[in-house]
């Protein structure tokens, strides 16, 4: 993998299974055509048993259904993944293991989650949380979290097209690596923890960057993930911030233009930047024109 590329993954706009084109009318009472985001249910198995059935966007179900099982500490870091397979016509994804599993008595303690389009855990996902020790010696620059905002909003998404959904990135200082949608944002993250899974990929040095709210479920995701820093153009939730506390995690919220909020973490912010030099005209001139 080139250090230098970035948006390994982003939103395929060209796929058109994504989305539907309904006729609606206007404020003006006038017919026009509008795309809209599909939602299509996803059920997940491990190995023999079934897990979850998620309402999800459609794609990279692989990465969605190996993140999902992760963050429920239902694979494990050093499972071995002999086989992923994926039916698209009755909208399966089977994750089989060298490792017997058996998760039945895990699976009668589920938590309905604040997130969109019905988020599930289940009630021991927080055994391992306070275990996991996040890098201390992690930086992030201001300077960082304004080219990651300007880099992010000024790229061609689903959301910009047809809206109702959320975005998750994994970066690596500046650089966006990894872009993906869903209508759930407990799913994209799923996504990307499935990406990291599969790749290898380091945790320690990475950042994460979302368009949805900080709540407790993404701090814990976050965490169990290994990335020590999370980011959000939107807001926090109490308890978000009291489990970013408990962790160590770095937590930045309302990153919007030249303002962000720093709730927990602040040791790993390098202030490099003057915001008397940050200037946002030219991102909203860019998202405008990307919308139209």
């Amino acid at each position: 993998m080139s250090k230098n590329k970035e948006f390994h993954i982003s939103p395929d706009l060209d796929n058109d299974n994504l989305t539907e084109t309904i006729e609606c009318l206007n404020e003006s009472g006038e017919k026009i055509q509008l795309p809209v985001v599909k939602e299509i249910p996803l059920t997940i198995y491990l190995n023999k048993q079934e897990i979850v059935t998620a309402m999800t966007l459609g794609d990279m179900p692989d990465l969605l259904a190996v993140g999902y099982l992760l963050n429920q500490n239902m694979l494990k870091r050093d499972d071995i993944i002999s086989e992923i397979d994926y039916d698209k016509e009755l909208q399966i994804v089977v994750v089989r293991t060298n490792r017997k599993t058996n998760y039945e008595k895990k699976m009668e303690k589920k938590i309905r989650t604040s997130g969109c389009a019905v988020g599930t855990v289940y009630g021991d996902i927080m055994d391992d949380f306070s275990s996991i020790n996040l890098d201390k010696k992690a930086k992030i620059k201001t300077s960082w979290i304004y080219t990651i905002s300007k880099k992010v909003n000024t790229r061609p998404s689903l959301y910009l097209k047809a809206g109702a959904l959320h975005g998750c990135v994994l970066c690596k200082n500046d650089s966006p690596l990894i872009y993906v949608e869903d209508v759930g944002r407990h799913n994209a993250v799923d996504k990307i923890a499935g990406w990291m899974f599969l790749n290898k990929e380091k945790a320690s040095d990475k950042i994460f960057y979302t368009t949805g709210r900080l709540t407790s479920e993404m701090v814990i995701k976050t965490v169990q993930m290994g990335i020590p820093i999370l980011i959000s153009r939107s807001g926090f939730t109490e308890s978000g911030v009291k489990l970013a506390k408990e962790a160590g995690l770095t937590l930045i919220g309302r990153a919007k233009g030249k303002r962000m909020i720093i709730a927990n973490g602040i040791e790993r912010v390098v202030f490099d930047t003057d915001i008397k030099d940050v200037n946002n005209k030219d991102v909203m001139s860019a998202q405008r024109s990307l919308i139209n």
